[in-house]
């Protein structure tokens, strides 16, 4: 079993990439789509040439994402056909059981719907153009920019702010208020009881 960490020479088609999450935030999707729609065709291939999406290989060879998804999405709604990837590890030997149990040990896989939901493996998409959109998500990617939080590699940290505020959250205020569910992000942010979660920026007594 090989673990390189090379880029593919050839590029992937888009429409081919994997997921191995449900939802991405649409709001951040919205957000890459207009990036990218303000840059002409040499700019998109400077930046994704800098921005490479990581993948596993999985059975047949083909590619997993592990990170980028909502760039990945974007470029497929943007009608960009091809993107470099990064190979993290190569399990293409596995079978498809062993292969998601090892995405799911390793962190590299989130089977977690839009209410943050725990589901079976074979409920995440098969493409980058079925995943649905967790509010939720935006909210947490939103806050981070403004500070909430830090960036972290724990994987899928976002995720896990984005559970943080569903519970404290209501859905229809997000929906409603985007900009008002900010601030109360923001301000939950700081509190203790969000110690555990991944770049956490409170203050402390220190």
């Amino acid at each position: 079993m090989r673990s390189p960490r090379e880029p593919l020479l050839t590029p992937v088609a888009v429409k081919e990439l994997r997921p191995t999450q449900m939802t991405v935030g649409m709001r951040e999707v919205g957000i890459k789509r207009q990036m990218i729609r303000q840059q002409n065709a040499s700019e998109t291939g400077t930046f994704l040439g800098r921005h490479m999406v990581p993948v596993v290989l999985g059975p047949k060879r083909r590619n997993y994402v592990v990170d980028h998804h909502h760039l990945a999405r974007a470029l497929l709604e943007e009608g960009v056909e091809d993107v470099l990837v990064t190979v993290t590890s190569d399990l293409s030997d596995l079978d498809k059981e062993a292969f998601l149990t090892v995405l799911d040990n390793r962190g590299w896989m989130h089977p977690f719907d839009a209410n943050g939901k725990r589901q079976t493996y074979d409920a995440i998409p098969k493409n980058m153009a079925d995943l649905v959109d967790d509010p939720y998500r935006s909210l947490a990617g939103e806050l981070r920019r403004q500070g909430g939080f830090a960036k972290d590699t724990t994987p899928f940290s976002e995720f896990l702010w984005a559970d943080f505020l569903r519970r404290r959250i209501d859905r229809a205020s997000v929906a409603k208020n985007f900009g008002k569910a900010m601030k109360a992000a923001l301000s939950l942010a700081r509190r203790k009881e969000a110690d555990y979660l991944p770049g956490w920026c409170g203050p402390t007594t220190d």
